[in-house]
């Protein structure tokens, strides 16, 4: 098994660390909290789609495969609720309603497209470590 530590120092001027996650912490449950919601599978696919600009709620069911009009009206409520939707009521026949990115869920758009990026960048080398490790299970078996 290979394992690496890594000793890192902060500068005086260092941003101050983030609060410790301990399994009985505020901390921890704040954290744990907030990616169970904004991590799911269907709340990134949603982030991702609105990241292109504002969708009306067909328009996003239709972009995000297999998510059923329950899951994508709960999901869209409880990333309003996390202000990081914005939901608008056009008073028409029938009414239009339009969903997009509030600046907050912009900044997790961000990070997902980062994550997105890594992913691709990083995946001959992870398939790599997939396959030696299948390998390594197969011998034993």
């Amino acid at each position: 098994m290979d394992v690496r530590v890594s000793e890192t120092t902060q500068s005086p001027t260092a941003s101050p660390s983030p609060p410790e996650c301990t399994q009985n912490s505020d901390a921890c449950a704040v954290i744990r909290s907030i990616l169970a919601r904004t991590t799911d599978k269907w709340s990134i696919l949603i982030v991702k789609s609105l990241g292109r600009g504002p969708h009306r709620f067909s328009e996003l069911r239709r972009a995000i495969d297999g998510i059923s009009q329950r899951m994508l009206t709960l999901t869209l409520r409880n990333l309003e609720r996390d202000g990081l939707v914005l939901r608008t009521v056009t008073p028409t026949t029938p009414p239009r309603v339009d969903y997009e990115l509030t600046t907050l869920g912009e900044s997790l758009w961000t990070l997902t497209e980062a994550f997105g990026q890594w992913a691709l960048s990083n995946r001959p080398e992870i398939e790599a470590a997939r396959a030696r490790f299948d390998a390594r299970l197969d011998a034993n078996t």
